[in-house]
């Protein structure tokens, strides 16, 4: 794949003010337009330049962890969120919050609703990450008219012209 310069360089200088936007969006949605689910988008379209600008190599260098790993864990918490408050006897997604004094930040809360938040943004993520993941990789041989051995036959393999 041949690289661009302005599309690295945009895609660096972009990086991290998206993923703080994205980051913005997600804390302060319960509270303002936002949340878990525009978040994940923003954060989403950010794994997706860093694809148009380096390919799939790029992606995961940037998110070491598996697709599936984060979808799966984003599913447990915000599946966690509104089904524990059923085995305390209280209402489905029973609303909580958590107030602590932290000495360089001061007054934080913490509420069910943003942990849900986080729980929807990482589906979302781990979403738009396996579809790069599926589809954004380059074509199997077959498709390039290349022909595999069969394994364990020790042959280079050959292509056809």
């Amino acid at each position: 794949m041949k690289r661009s310069v302005i599309v690295d360089v945009t895609a660096r200088l972009i990086l991290p003010s998206a993923l703080l936007f994205a980051l913005h969006l997600l804390l302060s949605g319960h509270d303002r337009p936002g949340g878990g689910f525009v978040g994940g988008l923003v954060a989403g379209a950010t794994i997706a330049l860093i694809f148009v600008a380096g390919g799939m190599d790029d992606v995961r260098s940037v998110v070491p962890v598996r697709p599936w790993t984060i979808l799966g864990g984003g599913l447990a918490v915000a599946a966690s969120v509104a089904t524990v408050p059923i085995l305390l006897g209280n209402p489905v997604m029973d609303n909580w919050k958590l107030s602590m004094d932290l000495p360089l930040l001061g007054d934080a809360k913490i509420s069910s609703a943003l942990v849900f938040d986080i729980g929807v943004a990482a589906v979302v993520i781990g979403t738009i990450f396996m579809v790069f993941e599926a589809f954004g990789d380059e074509e199997p041989p077959e498709f390039r008219g290349e022909v595999r051995p069969a394994p364990g036959s020790g042959q280079r393999p050959e292509v056809e012209s």
